[in-house]
């Protein structure tokens, strides 16, 4: 079995012992992301919109990083600080995903790191 560790620049770096992706036999393991600038490492936002917005950016990117794509996403965990946030997610993260969208959860939880109001991961196949 054969591991490698994805990490770009593009994606901001990671805040705690973890890598930004694994990919293990033909697929990739997307960390967590939240709604940080990767140039500034600082939230983009205060709003949910935006925040989810930029979440999705940063998962591409990592995503692109493995050689993967959101047309390949198997499955996503979206976590939220509160449900009443929920619509408003749902419909910048379905901007992302046409055809076939992937199977996830969506759960909400008391706190994310640095306080965000949505963090995503997400489990793809690799080209």
């Amino acid at each position: 079995m054969s591991r490698k560790i994805v990490s770009t620049k593009a994606a901001p770096e990671a805040i705690g012992p973890y890598s930004q992706a694994v990919i293990s036999n033909g697929l990739v393991y997307c960390s967590g992301q939240i709604a940080l600038d990767p140039k500034t490492m600082t939230i983009v936002s205060e709003e949910v919109e935006a925040q989810t917005k930029q979440v999705m950016e940063n998962l591409g990117e990592v995503l692109k990083a493995a050689d993967s794509g959101f047309n390949r996403v198997i499955k996503c965990s979206i976590f939220l600080d509160s449900m009443d946030d929920f619509a408003v997610v749902n419909e910048v993260y379905g901007r992302y995903f046409n055809d076939a969208p992937p199977a996830r959860e969506t759960v909400a939880v008391q706190t994310l790191p640095k306080n965000v109001k949505v963090e995503i991961s997400c489990i793809a196949e690799v080209n």
